[in-house]
C-alpha cells in the first residue's frame, strides 16, 4: 500500500434534515438538527482512513480554527487514525463550517464559511510534503485557496507524486492547471463546467471525459449519482453501475467516493475494480445521516460487494 496524502479542508456541519428544502425568503420547521465532522477534505481523508487495510495511515494537510471545532476535529482525526502532525491551527480565524440542509429524499444545499480553510498557504503545504518523501497519491479538493493548490499540484509532480482532483466545489480552471493530474474525479455539474458539455446520457458524458483527457488529464472519472461512475482513459470508456439503495443523506456520498477510489488505486486494483469498489462505498454512505458518521467500514463495503 502506498501513503496517501489528503489536502483539503475540515468543517462543523451544522445539518438540520426536514420534509423539504426552503426556497428564498422561505421558512421550514419540523426539522431534525444533527452537528458533525465534515469538510471535503477532511471527509475524504477520513474515508481513505476507514477504508484502507493493513494498518497503514494517511496524512491530513489542512488549517482549522483555535476554537473548541478545531480542537474537537483534530480529536476525531487522531481517533480515527490520521496522521494529524500538518494540521495548522490559525490563531485570528474560526474554524469552517457548513450549514446543510437535507430533504426527505436525501438531496441536501449547502452553505460554506471557510474560516481557517481560506488561510492555508502554499508554503505552509510545501513544508508539509517536504517532510513525506515516501509517499506516492496526493488528494486535492477546492474549498481550500486555488493558489495553494495550484502550487501543491506542481510541487507533487515535480516530487512523482499522482495527484488526485476532486474539483470541488464547482469551478472554472484552466488547461495549464489540469494538464498535470493523474485522476480527476468531477461530478456531472462540476464536469459541465470544466468543459461546457451538458451531460444528460452516455454520449455527452463521454465527449466531456474526452475533452478532459485530451486537455491532459490522464484518467477521467465523472460521477454520475445514482446511476454510477464513468471511466476514461487512454484505454478505457466503460459506465460502471452503482447499487441501487434509498437514499437517506447525499450529503458526502463524492467525498467518500473519492477516498474509495484512491485507496483502491493504491493498492493495486485496476481503475474499473476500484471505481465498482468505491461505487459500493458511496452506496453504503447515502443510507446514512451525515458525512463522516456515514463512511462504511472496509468490511462493510467488501461483505456489500460479496
Amino acid at each position: 500500500m502506498s501513503q496517501i496524502i489528503v489536502i483539503g479542508s475540515s468543517n462543523t456541519d451544522m445539518v438540520v434534515k426536514a420534509a423539504q428544502l426552503p426556497g428564498p425568503g422561505e421558512t421550514v420547521l419540523g426539522g431534525t438538527f444533527l452537528m458533525n465532522s465534515g469538510g471535503k477534505g477532511a471527509n475524504q481523508a477520513m474515508a481513505a482512513q476507514r477504508l484502507q487495510t493493513g494498518g497503514g495511515q494517511v496524512v491530513f494537510i489542512a488549517k482549522v480554527g483555535n476554537d473548541v471545532f478545531g480542537r474537537e476535529a483534530i480529536q476525531a482525526f487522531e481517533k480515527a487514525g490520521l496522521d494529524t502532525r500538518f494540521i495548522l491551527q490559525d490563531r485570528q480565524a474560526p474554524s469552517g463550517v457548513a450549514l446543510i440542509g437535507v430533504d426527505d429524499e436525501g438531496e441536501n444545499s449547502i452553505m460554506v464559511a471557510p474560516g481557517a480553510n481560506a488561510n492555508l498557504s502554499a508554503g505552509e503545504v510545501s513544508d508539509a510534503l517536504g517532510e513525506m518523501p515516501d509517499a506516492e497519491w496526493v488528494m486535492l479538493q477546492l474549498e481550500i485557496p486555488l493558489d495553494t493548490v495550484k502550487s501543491a499540484i506542481a510541487e507533487c509532480t515535480r516530487k512523482g507524486l499522482k495527484v488526485v482532483l476532486n474539483p470541488a466545489p464547482a469551478q472554472r480552471l484552466d488547461d495549464e492547471f489540469l494538464k498535470n493530474i493523474h485522476l480527476i474525479i468531477p461530478n456531472e455539474t462540476e464536469a459541465e463546467l470544466l468543459t461546457g458539455i451538458s451531460i444528460t446520457d452516455t454520449n455527452t458524458v463521454r465527449e466531456a471525459a474526452s475533452i478532459l483527457h485530451k486537455k491532459g488529464v490522464e484518467n477521467v472519472v465523472i460521477t454520475l449519482g445514482a446511476k454510477g461512475a464513468f471511466l476514461y482513459n487512454a484505454t478505457t470508456d466503460l459506465l460502471v453501475l452503482a447499487p441501487m439503495v434509498e437514499a437517506i443523506d447525499t450529503t458526502a456520498a463524492g467525498d467518500v467516493f473519492c477516498g474509495a477510489l484512491v485507496v483502491a488505486l493504491s493498492e493495486g486494483k485496476s481503475l474499473a475494480d476500484g471505481a465498482a469498489f468505491a461505487c459500493q462505498a458511496a452506496a453504503l454512505s447515502v443510507a446514512r445521516m451525515g458525512a463522516q458518521p456515514s463512511i462504511p467500514s472496509r468490511e462493510e463495503v467488501e461483505t456489500a460487494m460479496g
